[in-house]
Parts: structure tokens; C-alpha cells; sequence
């Protein structure tokens, strides 16, 4: 075995993932995700990212698989990511074999870790949830436009606020670029139940999170942008966007996410619209847009953002599945 493979199972062989393996990866990616796949852009900083294992799968040379593991919650709990098969092997069970590889390697390099926990945008049936303990669902509305239509759909945004006079309400919303502030904020012990975090986690563009102090050096690494109730000490609403960035969907676009936290949909609103004001400058061609939010915000927030010609809902009513079990 080559010095970065790391295991031998079923045929295959399991090799720690490099930077050159990375156009293997995407001839094994094709339509992952519709489109909206992230790891065309993040493979490259996954190669040096702390705490984070990606295993690749070779059957006779060729790439067949790949699965990456997440170590966060200070060593506690591992987030796996990434799951892809190549077309022709899908349904016949590789899938399974490289999960049940990297859990073990990720308990021999990293033996505190007790807990696997993951995200999914489908529901897998109850046959498969059985296996898991099902944490929470997020509801997401999910939006299609384009550049040349963004600043009148934000303009628009603005005048519904105005017009129904919350914009104007006791509660403003204010941004936190402050890391100590930041820092006091999310390590309040009654954060949490207060805005209903789902799991009691505060999951980032997909990544679940507990309320620890490790984890904030992984959300810093993020590049986000946050805003808060600032009414007073005890905010009732957080939210973030993860920076736009691109994904193969239509031969290239943009994806933009937004992860809203608490349940008021007056602040919730004014959450949509400073995310998108503050990112305006930045959309070029096509840009999918998916909010992640409490399920009692998504009819609101679908009618906030309905009524432009060139920013639509892209899809009905989904979810996102925050699942674990142990390790």
C-alpha cells in the first residue's frame, strides 16, 4: 500500500484524500445535489482543515467513493460529510462499506470522539431514521435569481418591511463583527432554549454545532456575517450567511445560505433583507439562495420574498434532517 492509504476492505482500498486526487473526486460528483454541490469549492481547504479526515476509495486504481469526518465538540463528536459514489457503482451497496471504514478510522485517530452526527436534505424512510436519533427539522425556502434583478428584489424587500412598519418596530437588528461579543452572546447558557436552536446546536451551513467554546474557532474560520436582535442583553433572534460561492448548477452559479435562529418573523424578515443587502455587490449571473429556519417562519418568509420577476422560489417546501447516533 501507497504511504497515504490507510486500510483494505471488500475490494477496495482507502486512501487519505489529496489535492491531486481532486479531479477524480468531480468525475465521481456528476449531479450530486442537483447541482448545488459545495465540494468543487471547499475540497482544496478541507485538505488542510484541523480536525478534518477525508478517505477516498480506490477499487483497481479507480475512484470509486468518498466520505469526510468533521472533528468538533471538542473531540466529542464527529460531523460526516461529503458521502459520494461513482454513477455506476451507486445502489449496491459501497456506500454503506465506506461509512462503516471511516467511522472505525475515525475512532482509531481520534478515540474521545463517541458521537456521529450528520445533516440530510431528504428524508430516508423510517428503515434507515431507526438507525439514528432524529434531533430536528429546519424548514428551507429555497430562491432563484440573478444579478441583473437583485438590487430591485432587495429595493422591494426594504419597501414590504416599511410599508407593514416593521422596519420600525422596538426590535432592531444590528450586525456583531466583534469576536468578544460574539463570544459572550453564543456561550449564554439559556441561548439555546431561548431561540429554540434545533438539537440544541447551531448548525452552519449544514454543520451542526453545540454551544462550546472549541467551536467557535471553527465558526471563525468561516468568514460569516451575523446579525442580532439588539434590543437588549437577552436577544431573541441570530442569524448568519455563509459567504456566496460557487457550484456547478446551470454550468456555474452561485449559492448563498442563510441560517436563521429564533422564531419571531418580524426579526426574521429583517434578518432575509440585511443578508441580502449586505451580499448585493457581490452576485454575479445566477445565484441559488436556501434560508434555514424555525418550520413556524417558512410561510411568512416565502410570502416576504415572493412578487419579483426575477428572484422566484425555486422549490416547494423542504427540509433539513439533523440526525446522530453513536459512534
Amino acid at each position: 500500500m501507497e504511504s497515504h492509504c490507510v486500510g483494505e476492505s471488500d475490494g477496495l482500498t482507502f486512501c487519505l484524500a489529496r489535492p491531486e486526487d481532486y479531479d477524480d473526486v468531480m468525475a465521481i460528483s456528476q449531479n450530486i445535489y442537483s447541482g448545488n454541490d459545495y465540494l468543487p469549492h471547499r475540497y482544496h481547504s478541507w485538505m488542510t482543515e484541523p480536525g478534518r479526515v477525508v478517505i477516498i476509495a480506490r477499487r483497481d486504481r479507480k475512484l470509486v467513493a468518498l466520505e469526510s469526518g468533521l472533528v468538533v465538540d471538542g473531540g466529542e463528536t464527529v460531523i460526516v460529510e461529503g458521502l459520494r459514489v461513482c454513477p455506476n457503482e451507486r445502489g449496491c451497496g459501497l456506500a454503506g462499506v465506506i461509512q462503516r471504514f471511516v467511522d472505525g478510522y475515525i475512532k482509531k485517530v481520534y478515540p474521545t470522539v463517541k458521537t456521529k452526527r450528520l445533516t440530510r436534505g431528504d428524508d430516508p424512510g423510517p428503515e434507515k431514521l431507526s438507525k439514528f436519533t432524529l434531533l430536528a427539522r429546519r424548514a428551507v425556502l429555497s430562491l432563484r435569481g440573478n444579478s441583473e434583478g437583485f438590487d430591485s428584489f432587495v429595493s422591494g424587500l426594504k419597501d414590504k418591511l416599511a410599508v407593514s412598519n416593521e422596519s420600525n418596530s422596538s426590535r432592531p437588528l444590528v450586525p456583531v463583527k466583534d469576536s468578544d461579543t460574539l463570544k459572550a452572546l453564543l456561550l449564554d447558557t439559556d441561548l439555546s432554549s431561548r431561540l429554540q436552536f434545533p438539537g440544541g446546536a447551531i448548525i452552519q451551513d449544514w454543520q451542526p454545532l453545540k454551544l462550546m467554546e472549541s467551536n467557535l474557532h471553527i465558526l471563525a474560520r468561516r468568514n460569516l456575517t451575523w446579525f442580532i436582535d439588539g434590543s437588549g442583553g437577552k436577544p431573541l433572534f441570530i442569524s448568519f450567511h455563509t459567504p456566496p460561492y460557487p457550484i456547478p448548477f446551470n454550468g456555474g452559479s452561485l449559492r448563498f445560505n442563510i441560517d436563521l435562529f429564533g422564531t419571531d418573523a418580524s426579526l426574521a424578515k429583517k434578518a432575509v433583507m440585511a443578508h441580502f443587502n449586505s451580499v448585493k455587490s457581490e452576485i454575479q449571473g445566477l445565484v441559488l439562495v436556501h434560508i434555514y429556519m424555525h418550520q413556524t417562519l417558512w410561510e411568512d418568509l416565502k410570502q416576504f420574498c415572493e412578487g419579483h420577476d426575477t428572484v422566484k422560489q425555486l422549490q416547494n417546501f423542504w427540509e433539513q434532517l439533523f440526525l446522530e447516533r453513536e459512534l
